[in-house]
């Protein structure tokens, strides 16, 4: 295949129409990269022969030894095709762009596919033929929907059906069948969910007019109802702007079959097997046979999938009701799959295996194929196989005249996407109307101002820049020996490595430098290693999307803050203003340098490190820019696993730093944190993901030997009413109520502390965005109406607070709720109140007196206010009722103590009495505060009962906590795991020797393999996925998603105390206490106290005799 020259990729980025973005997206190890490979040698990149095994796009070392893709990365392709703009015109030969991403499918690394799908326009979503639906299938379908991306879907792995299962064609027809309806389902929920909430909205909304109307006329109850009735209806025909008319349900389905479901007849459906490089769509097989049947060609591209048979008297097509007893095969059967199953048998079947000349030659002259003689010859029957399929079948063309007629070019595509984008975020009624014109029709003129989203920032090595590459032509003398000393060292290095000789590489190293012939020559390893470190230094590249405009080297812009608001433009933290030093088109492994870049392109910006943390919005106008960051879909797996990490020598801590701080850049999904022992950690969402996080720290950007502690897994901390509790502490006061007094005896703080009701919690860890957003929305409230000029002066007081409480509310197990308005919320929060029926006086109208959510004001535990006052205030309130509270005056001191107090509740709910841990599920009721004091000697010892309340709060809580039976809250995986029935037993018995459970099994049919789901805790989770390969030699490999948090029932200050329980136990109680092990185990780790017995039995120790 001819090479295809930058200059012409760079051309064709000129025209939108001709532009297609789409992203690859599958479970791992359904055969993305193989069949991006396809794609990537149609343009000469690679060879044909190698497509499928040289995996082009993983560029990572590890990435290839491992077999899995880690990082999504860009590929720009060029794609011919002869079209007619007319049925009888002639056929004009078209040329398009294919911004191609290759996105991971490990679930460790599914931030990566978050990243790649907001860039794009279009989805290629594959399927493993036998393994079917998986867990991340589910999951980058709902990324399509979420991003409101088109998608194709790609059976891949189809030969495997014919290799592995031996399923004849019929067999193979019912096994896709049922596969197209699962992944159909998949998509069918989403939009079922998505129509409910559409349509409680509607209902909503038309009642609140009603409602309105009803209150404006002020009529009496009688009349109340005809007017309701009547407003019903006439609010339906007047309301224009506030309505969307067309969610009645019969648009609705129409809509949902139209443009949701995959189906052959519409091909949206590709069936492929990319390892042996074929691909086709019916529309395909429907040109085949069309002149052959004498049917024209749009008809059989309807009837060539489903339950159509072909009568073979008089070529007439038959319905099922037609069959009149007759045995016919399916259409898609008889003129489709037999013969994809007759090339296979030609080729890899026969007596020995080694095909069927004889069926071959039948086949080539048939379809009039010509295959060279060398490969008639060859004694590889894959490579017989796969040159009949290249002339026969071509994987990429099937697959890329799907994409450009399937799916929707930029303008096309923004103008369905960008008016739901835009208004989804921030400040969106003020966003500049030119900017959401031109990114709504993907201007691309100069005059028009420049939008772009950075989805991530790609780290590049300085020797990988165009500027730094030879462009085409020989290599110099100088320049090859060079080369071919730096592979040496290589080559040395990895194989000392390997071997474990250290001093092996000293010796490489110090003949590499002889090798370069330097004049001043200093002896010593150490300084030489200095300026090879600086060699290569790393350069953040930022992988963006651009929507509007033309983006130009030299051109200065402003990169909006995660926060930034387009109501507050000049709010701080200030949008930094940056100059744009070089744009990159991403060819894979190689870059290639761009003076400018029109919108609907895929580009690399060069000029934005040190000003986009992650990712990020750019734009070259300040006021009225849209902030696209902060409505970005992030992904499924939290980063979880916290890891504390140190040089190996000491004096290497900066660079250590320097480089986590690149590495939190560079790797969308890595958290770096610094805690108050002053231990350095970083979150990640799995293991793998860290082991890949630990090999850049040490080889590219720390380039130091650095050393990893213990994983750090999260726990909560929880109460429950148990059957068997120790008396209260207080009998006269009852469970859980704490009357706490302050050192000098002059404040009383009365507190009750409560468990949730499992609901509440429950409602709380799922809308943690929620409360998250309300809480902003109050504060910003509040500054607007403290401050003059409408909250965009300083943001000084509290700034760590609200930055602690971000970092905690992206910990969250998933921020749902984002959508839910402040009655909404309350409406269902009191729902799940009510679910309580054992204490249903208790939370009856608590949701009125909820003074804070904790820990960081945005967890599942609440403070109530049952003070007569309202001393703390109320959280979910309206914006008339806070002008009310401001407006009423109140006692200062106590007011300011209260404040003491919601923060002593913050504190106390994040570090619980178990083990220091966050606390969930649990409402702490104020019930009263007593000032003993006057109010001059109150004002004069501010300072200290500031400190004195902070603390008795603190511990009132913990003693009301420890008064109820405790529990430790698991951080959970939910496990995937396909095995075949001869592994089975070894899986299990990994998962329960774990401390995990089986959720549920079901058999993948046709095949013998099991779909295992399981829930295993992060902390015995390390190690597993070896273990699981191990015990099963590699026919299993589990897929570990966090699940959320669970609660170990048992208490883990438990100790026998009845008669029963001392005789079947013993004194010192013989089965071990799990929930005592794992508060130990993080009690240690934080220095704490631990009531353990050095010696257990002394008499019986040993000492060696000399």
């Amino acid at each position: 295949m001819p090479v295809v020259p930058p200059e012409k990729l760079v051309k064709l980025q000129q025209h939108g129409e001709g532009i297609r973005n789409i992203c690859i997206l599958a479970h791992v190890d359904h055969g993305k990269t193989s069949l991006t490979d396809a794609l990537i040698a149609t343009n000469g990149i690679i060879s044909p022969k190698l497509a499928g095994k040289i995996r082009y796009l993983d560029s990572r070392p590890d990435e290839q030894l491992r077999g899995i893709t880690m990082e999504s990365s860009a590929i720009s392709l060029y794609f011919s095709l002869l079209r007619r703009n007319a049925p009888e015109a002639k056929p004009e030969q078209k040329e398009y762009l294919i911004n191609l991403i290759d996105s991971p499918g490990h679930i460790d690394f599914s931030s990566e596919v978050s990243t790649a799908s907001r860039l794009c326009d279009g989805a290629v979503v594959l399927v493993d033929a036998v393994e079917g639906v998986c867990s991340q299938t589910v999951t980058v379908l709902r990324q399509t929907w979420v991003e409101k991306l088109r998608p194709l879907l790609v059976i891949n792995k189809m030969d495997r059906l014919i290799t592995e299962l031996k399923l004849s064609p019929s067999e193979a027809y019912t096994h896709l069948s049922k596969l197209l309806e699962q992944v159909n389902a998949v998509m069918g929920s989403f939009a079922l969910g998505e129509r409910m909430e559409d349509d409680l909205r509607w209902r909503e909304r038309i009642d609140e007019k009603v409602t309105a109307a009803a209150a404006a006329k002020d009529q009496d109850a009688g009349d109340d109802v005809k007017s309701a009735s009547k407003g019903r209806k006439t609010s339906i025909a007047e309301d224009e702007e506030g309505l969307d008319t067309t969610s009645t349900p019969a648009d609705y389905e129409e809509k949902e079959d139209e443009d949701i479901y995959f189906e052959p007849e519409r091909n949206n459906v590709i069936f492929s097997s990319a390892i042996d490089g074929w691909a086709f769509t019916p529309r395909q097989f429907a040109g085949l046979y069309e002149k052959k049947l004498g049917i024209k060609r749009h008809v059989l591209e309807k009837v060539l999938w489903g339950d159509f048979y072909l009568d073979p008297k008089t070529k007439r097509i038959l319905g099922p009701k037609h069959l009149k007893g007759r045995h016919l095969k399916p259409m898609f059967v008889q003129l489709v799959l037999e013969q994809i199953w007759a090339v296979y048998e030609a080729t890899l079947g026969g007596p020995n295996q080694k095909g069927d000349p004889v069926l071959l030659e039948k086949i080539t002259k048939g379809l009039n194929l010509s295959i060279p003689a060398h490969i008639m010859r060859s004694k590889d029957p894959k490579a017989l196989l796969s040159a009949v399929f290249a002339a026969w079948l071509p994987l990429s063309t099937a697959l890329l005249v799907s994409v450009i007629e399937q799916l929707p070019n930029p303008p096309s595509a923004q103008e369905a996407r960008i008016p739901a984008l835009l208004e989804a975020s921030p400040g969106a009624e003020h966003i500049d109307n030119k900017i959401k014109d031109a990114m709504t029709h993907s201007n691309a003129a100069i005059s028009e101002p420049v939008v772009a989203y950075v989805s991530k920032m790609v780290s590049i090595p300085k020797s990988e820049l165009p500027i730094n590459k030879r462009r085409g032509g020989m290599l110099s003398a100088d320049e090859a020996r060079e080369l071919g000393r730096k592979k040496r060292t290589e080559i040395a290095k990895a194989q000392a490595l390997a071997n474990g000789e250290g001093d092996v590489v000293s010796v490489t190293d110090a003949l590499s430098s002889a090798a370069i012939g330097d004049e001043d020559e200093i002896p010593g390893g150490k300084v030489e290693e200095e300026p090879e470190q600086d060699d290569d230094p790393e350069h953040l590249i930022g992988f963006a999307r651009l929507f509007s405009g033309t983006l130009t080297v030299g051109d200065e812009v402003y990169v909006l803050p995660p926060k930034y608001t387009p109501a507050r433009p000049h709010a701080l933290p200030q949008p930094r203003k940056v100059t744009i030093t070089a744009l990159y088109l991403l060819m894979g492994r190689s870059l290639e340098s761009l003076n400018t870049v029109p919108a609907g392109n895929i580009v690399g910006i060069a000029g934005l490190e040190g000003a986009i943390l992650k990712n990020g919005t750019i734009c070259s106008q300040l006021e009225g820019a849209p902030n696209l960051s902060s409505t970005t879909a992030i992904s499924t797996n939290v980063p979880i696993v916290r890891v504390a990490l140190e040089p190996a020598f000491p004096g290497d801590l900066d660079k250590m730093i320097r480089g986590l701080r690149l590495l939190v850049q560079a790797d969308p999904a890595v958290m770096y944190e610094q805690l108050e022992s002053g231990e350095h950690v970083i979150c990640t969402a799995g293991e793998l993901h860290l082991e890949r996080c630990l090999k850049d720290l040490r080889e590219r950007f720390a380039k130091c030997d650095i050393q990893a502690g213990e994983a750090i897994v999260p726990y909560r901390e929880g109460i429950v009413r148990a059957e068997e509790m120790n008396a209260p502490k207080d009998p006269a006061l009852g469970r859980g109520r704490v009357e706490g007094v302050t050192t000098s005896k002059q404040v009383t703080i009365k507190l009750r502390v409560m468990p949730l009701p499992a609901p509440v919690t429950e409602f709380l860890v799922k809308h943690t965005g929620a409360v998250k957003r309300l809480y902003s929305e109050r504060k910003a409230q509040d500054e607007e109406r403290t401050t003059p000029n409408g909250g965009e002066g300083t943001a000084d007081d509290g700034s760590e607070d609200i930055i602690e409480q971000d970092i905690e509310a992206d910990d969250a197990t998933g921020e749902g709720g984002h959508n839910l308005t402040m009655a909404e919320f309350k409406q269902r929060l009191s729902e799940a109140f009510a679910e309580d029926k054992v204490d249903k006086d208790v939370w009856n109208g608590v949701v009125e007196k909820i003074a804070a959510f904790g820990p960081r004001r945005v967890g599942p535990n609440v403070l109530i206010d049952m003070t007569e006052d309202q001393l703390c205030g109320k959280f979910l309130r309206e914006e008339h009722e806070a002008m009310a509270d401001q407006a009423e005056p109140t006692d200062k001191h106590t007011s300011t103590f209260a404040d003491k107090v919601a923060y002593a509740f913050q504190l106390g709910t994040y570090q619980g009495p178990l083990c220091g841990e966050p606390v969930q599920g649990v409402a702490v009721f104020l019930e009263d505060i007593c000032i003993n004091v006057s109010d001059d000697e109150a004002a004069q010892n501010v300072g200290r009962l500031t400190g004195e309340i902070i603390r008795t709060t603190r511990d009132s809580i913990r003693q009301g906590f420890l008064d109820w039976s405790p529990r430790i809250l698991l951080a959970m995986y939910s496990c995937e795991i396909q095995a075949s029935a001869e592994v089975l037993g070894r899986v299990y018995g990994v998962i329960s020797r774990r401390g995990g459970r089986i959720v549920s099994e079901s058999l993948l049919e046709p095949s013998t393999n099991f779909t295992i789901l399981a829930l295993l805790p992060v902390a015995e989770s390390f190690g597993f996925s070896d273990e699981i390969r191990q015990r099963t030699s590699g026919f299993a490999a589990p897929q570990l998603v966090f699940e959320g948090f669970e609660m170990l029932d048992e208490d883990p200050y438990w100790v026998p105390t009845t008669e029963e329980e001392l005789e079947d136990l013993g004194e010192k109680a013989d089965r071990e206490n799990v929930a005592k092990r794992y508060v130990d185990k993080v009690r240690l780790r934080k220095g704490l106290m631990i009531d353990r017995k050095v010696v257990e039995s002394a008499e019986k120790q040993k000492t060696l005799k000399r």
